[in-house]
């Protein structure tokens, strides 16, 4: 791995910053300009123009289509060894000569700080492509997996190791990629290591295309394989709508993964330290500007741990972290993503201050005359169920309950169909054995 140096990523962050850049759709052995022009710009500078993506065509999708099928068989009769020999080459680029572009990439497009873009683009793009092989090494174990057709990858903009299903191209499938486009930074620059690798043209194809248009041709034709999708349930429930559909048109039955943004919740007990709370909301609710799926968008603290000490550490907490651009190495905090999820998150916060159920205790600033930056910010609420919005943001709802009342929060989070995961911190572990019955159909983490 390349040892990392601050000198050597802001000179890259610089260069890439006041580049201009032009990103093509990557289609077969063709970037394609179509002259159909959007802005690419920093979210915590939005009047910097960085460059400019060149919006694709249904007809494209078409062409990608034929054309990664038509050189599906060239890769198919690779031997495995050379296929996984190829990803490896991809693991080492990532980890070696384009470690600070990744990062650089990753913090100007979609503001990530140094901290979390590294963790994202270099460390765990790496991890998740390792893991990938290995998938494909088990499973080529037990079977020759190969849809016969493509698979379509819709990808967010919150992580930059993204969802394509590597170990699908690995065992000789081929795909269309529709990144998000606050994510088309660091997808140029994969599919320039990807090129350098040596994965063939073709086999995994970059579409600029909105995810209308990618699902009404892609998912309705013939040679439909699968699709892997994370982001909004709405856009969820349309895939999967279109593939219950046509299920009958493909010439083979589809694979569909898919990931929804969801809630996820901290759960303290009385008993628990209240500085090692404080570090998991802070971490939890406020890395990334709580635009990640893991984010903590609840936590149910007890009444006296709160009032005691909790709230006062936290809130020291917060205001000891710094807000700006990625390129301080310093801040903490960045911007959120565009101005949709800015106005968005900015009206939940309006609408927070007028609620009589509410009260904001720290935070709620929202300004984007430079960049569209949001303080950390949290809500006392006594409502349990004040926080159901599907948003991603950096703003926590705390819900105080009596300790008498441990069980009926139990209940609640059990019969709530909006979590993901969520962590319970609790030092009584006849306790936790108890949560861990009641609460068996939750992904959970347990904190002693």
């Amino acid at each position: 791995m390349k040892i990392f140096s601050i000198i050597e990523l802001k000179k890259i962050y610089d260069e890439m910053f006041n580049s201009q850049i032009e990103i093509p759709q990557f289609i077969g052995n063709e970037k394609l300009f179509s002259g159909i022009k959007h802005y690419i710009y920093p979210p915590h500078d939005n009047k910097k123009i960085i460059g400019y993506w060149h919006e694709g065509s249904e007809k494209d999708i078409i062409n990608a289509i034929n054309y990664s099928l038509s050189v599906q068989k060239d890769w198919l009769n690779l031997s495995f060894k050379e296929r996984i020999y190829i990803f490896l080459k991809v693991v080492d680029l990532i980890s070696g000569p384009y470690r600070d572009k990744l990062n650089a990439a990753t913090m100007i497009g979609q503001s990530k700080n140094i901290f979390q873009s590294e963790r994202d683009s270099s460390c765990q793009l790496r991890d998740d492509l390792k893991n990938h092989i290995d998938f494909a090494k088990k499973i080529y174990k037990k079977k020759n997996l190969n849809y016969k057709g493509f698979v379509v990858a819709i990808t967010q903009f919150n992580f930059s190791f993204v969802e394509i299903p590597y170990w699908i191209v690995i065992m000789g499938n081929v795909v269309l990629w529709k990144p998000s486009e606050m994510q088309l930074l660091t997808a140029n620059v994969l599919m320039e290591i990807f090129k350098i690798a040596g994965i063939p043209d073709g086999i995994i194809n970059l579409l600029l295309i909105n995810i209308k248009k990618i699902t009404n041709v892609g998912l309705t034709h013939k040679n439909f394989g699968g699709v892997t999708f994370k982001g909004p349930i709405k856009d969820y429930k349309i895939i999967l709508n279109k593939i219950k559909k046509y299920i009958f048109k493909y010439k083979t039955y589809p694979m569909f993964v898919g990931k929804t943004i969801g809630k996820n919740f901290i759960l303290v007990h009385s008993s628990y330290n209240s500085k090692k709370v404080s570090t998991a909301i802070l971490a939890g609710a406020f890395e990334y500007q709580g635009q990640k799926s893991s984010s903590i968008s609840i936590a149910y603290i007890p009444k006296k741990l709160w009032k005691n000490k909790l709230k006062k550490i936290l809130i020291e907490k917060i205001l000891s972290l710094k807000i700006g651009s990625p390129r301080n190495f310093s801040n903490f905090i960045t911007s959120v993503i565009d101005k949709i999820s800015f106005l968005k998150i900015k009206l939940y916060i309006e609408k927070s201050s007028y609620d009589k159920n509410s009260n904001i205790i720290i935070g709620g600033k929202c300004d984007s005359s430079k960049g569209f930056f949001i303080t950390p910010t949290v809500i006392e609420t006594n409502n349990p169920y004040y926080f159901f919005d599907e948003i991603y943001s950096p703003v926590i709802t705390i819900f105080i309950y009596e300790e008498s009342n441990w069980k009926n929060i139990l209940f609640l989070i059990k019969n709530s169909n909006k979590f993901i995961t969520g962590s319970i911190f609790c030092i009584d572990k006849s306790i936790i054995s108890s949560v861990k019955k009641k609460l068996y159909n939750l992904n959970l983490n347990f904190h002693y």
